[in-house]
Protein backbone atom coordinates (compact mmCIF):
# COMPACT_ATOMS: atom_id res chain seq x y z
CA UNK A 1 0.00 0.00 0.00
CA UNK A 2 1.77 3.11 -1.11
CA UNK A 3 1.41 6.28 1.03
CA UNK A 4 0.21 10.27 0.05
CA UNK A 5 2.01 13.16 0.12
CA UNK A 6 1.92 14.50 3.78
CA UNK A 7 0.41 11.03 5.11
CA UNK A 8 1.96 10.68 8.69
CA UNK A 9 3.87 7.47 7.91
CA UNK A 10 6.38 9.78 5.31
CA UNK A 11 9.81 9.58 6.61
CA UNK A 12 9.99 13.08 7.94
CA UNK A 13 10.20 14.69 11.37
CA UNK A 14 7.59 15.14 13.98
CA UNK A 15 6.98 18.97 14.39
CA UNK A 16 6.05 19.71 18.23
CA UNK A 17 4.99 22.34 20.09
CA UNK A 18 6.85 23.90 23.37
CA UNK A 19 5.08 22.17 25.72
CA UNK A 20 4.71 18.89 24.14
CA UNK A 21 8.71 19.25 24.07
CA UNK A 22 8.43 19.83 27.60
CA UNK A 23 6.46 17.09 28.62
CA UNK A 24 8.46 14.72 25.91
CA UNK A 25 11.49 15.75 28.31
CA UNK A 26 9.98 15.10 31.90
CA UNK A 27 9.15 11.76 30.44
CA UNK A 28 12.49 10.78 28.52
CA UNK A 29 14.33 11.77 32.19
CA UNK A 30 11.90 9.67 34.00
CA UNK A 31 12.25 6.73 31.74
CA UNK A 32 16.30 7.19 32.24
CA UNK A 33 15.84 7.53 35.63
CA UNK A 34 13.87 3.92 36.39
CA UNK A 35 16.00 1.91 34.13
CA UNK A 36 17.51 -0.64 35.41
CA UNK A 37 21.37 -1.77 35.73
CA UNK A 38 21.04 -4.29 32.60
CA UNK A 39 19.92 -2.16 30.53
CA UNK A 40 21.68 -2.13 27.10
CA UNK A 41 24.19 0.54 26.87
CA UNK A 42 22.64 1.90 23.50
CA UNK A 43 19.44 2.26 25.06
CA UNK A 44 21.16 4.20 27.72
CA UNK A 45 23.45 6.37 25.44
CA UNK A 46 20.09 7.19 22.84
CA UNK A 47 18.05 8.38 24.77
CA UNK A 48 20.83 10.19 26.80
CA UNK A 49 21.56 12.02 23.80
CA UNK A 50 17.62 12.50 22.98
CA UNK A 51 17.78 14.52 26.51
CA UNK A 52 20.68 16.81 25.24
CA UNK A 53 19.22 17.14 21.89
CA UNK A 54 15.80 18.43 23.89
CA UNK A 55 17.66 20.52 26.21
CA UNK A 56 19.59 22.60 23.65
CA UNK A 57 16.19 22.76 21.63
CA UNK A 58 14.42 24.44 24.29
CA UNK A 59 17.57 26.17 26.10
CA UNK A 60 17.18 28.14 22.11
CA UNK A 61 14.92 30.82 21.89
CA UNK A 62 11.67 30.26 20.84
CA UNK A 63 11.25 31.88 17.00
CA UNK A 64 9.32 34.93 16.45
CA UNK A 65 5.65 34.80 16.04
CA UNK A 66 4.64 34.60 11.99
CA UNK A 67 2.71 37.44 10.41
CA UNK A 68 -1.30 36.88 10.66
CA UNK A 69 -1.18 36.24 6.78
CA UNK A 70 -4.69 35.95 5.10
CA UNK A 71 -5.84 33.09 3.05
CA UNK A 72 -5.67 33.85 -0.46
CA UNK A 73 -9.10 32.63 -0.98
CA UNK A 74 -10.00 35.46 1.64
CA UNK A 75 -7.63 38.14 -0.21
CA UNK A 76 -9.99 37.72 -3.41
CA UNK A 77 -13.03 38.22 -1.11
CA UNK A 78 -11.98 41.51 0.49
CA UNK A 79 -10.20 43.14 -2.15
CA UNK A 80 -12.72 42.13 -5.21
CA UNK A 81 -15.56 44.29 -3.56
CA UNK A 82 -18.41 41.67 -5.24
CA UNK A 83 -18.85 38.17 -6.11
CA UNK A 84 -16.40 36.88 -9.00
CA UNK A 85 -17.66 36.09 -12.39
CA UNK A 86 -17.88 32.03 -13.47
CA UNK A 87 -14.92 30.89 -14.90
CA UNK A 88 -16.49 29.60 -18.13
CA UNK A 89 -19.69 30.86 -18.75
CA UNK A 90 -22.51 27.91 -18.19
CA UNK A 91 -24.76 26.74 -21.03
CA UNK A 92 -28.90 27.63 -20.13
CA UNK A 93 -30.92 25.07 -18.37
CA UNK A 94 -33.93 23.19 -19.86
CA UNK A 95 -36.54 22.39 -18.04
Amino acid sequence: MRSFEGQFSDNRPLKRTREEKVRLLAELKETYRTMKPHTSPELRSSIAGRIKELEADLAAPPPPPRERRVPTHQQDQLGGGGPRPPRRPRPPRDF
